[in-house]
């Protein structure tokens, strides 16, 4: 466990530096603070790292991911933060050289239970940016260890190499290409892309119409 005077300091600057972006401090900013800062204390680090021994897989977007940034230093453009969007205000904190992976989540009675560490606030959204910045830990949150489906050295990756997908010719870095049958693809020509080309997507709605 780290030294709480070093905790705390650690947690007002996270909380400053969160704030500054969204120009307030929500309930959720606290949220991501103080669990990438037990996420620290769990694991034996000091947040926030200067180096890349730390990352955070977070379950949503949003102001409490920022808030987790702010505490833990871990980013999507250090690639030390990835994001799986489930809508849950949750993360796994895996150490990168040990592959030890930490879940976190908010328990489920937290709103009921700030209550309690602040029940004189004017509304529940003060009562809660209140509260969930003195309830210990502990109250806050279910922490357990889990073991990732993926090797974290796959997850990670090797920055900078780079091939072209067969089907699309496109550059595919950090190794995110899928081969198959003998052909090295990216993900939007293998699977199922988020997009299509507009004269695409035209022909896929006329052949629909047609259809009825």
């Amino acid at each position: 466990m780290l030294e709480k005077g070093i905790a705390m300091n650690a947690i007002e600057k996270a909380y400053e530096l969160s704030a500054e972006k969204h120009k307030h401090l929500c309930p959720r900013q606290v949220l991501g603070v103080r669990m990438g800062i037990y996420a620290g204390e769990i694991l034996g680090q000091q947040f926030p790292q200067q180096k890349k021994d730390v990352l955070a897989i977070v379950e949503t977007d949003g102001c409490f991911l920022d808030g987790i940034v702010a505490a833990t230093g871990c980013e999507v453009g250090r690639r030390t933060m990835r994001v799986e969007d489930y809508g849950k205000v949750a993360a796994t904190f895996v150490l990168i050289a040990s592959g030890e992976a930490i879940r976190i989540s908010p328990k489920v009675d937290i709103r009921q239970t700030a209550q309690e560490y602040a029940p004189n606030e004017p509304n529940r959204w003060e009562t809660m940016q209140k509260a969930y910045q003195c309830m210990p830990a502990d109250a806050l949150f279910n922490a357990v260890h889990v073991q990732l489906i993926q090797p974290i050295g796959d997850i990670i990756s090797r920055a900078g190499v780079r091939v072209n997908c067969d089907m699309c010719g496109e550059e595919i870095i950090n190794e995110r290409e899928i081969r198959e049958n003998d052909q090295v693809l990216c993900v939007g020509c293998a699977e199922p892309s988020y997009y299509l080309p507009v004269r695409w997507a035209l022909q896929t709605t006329l052949l629909h119409i047609s259809n009825q």
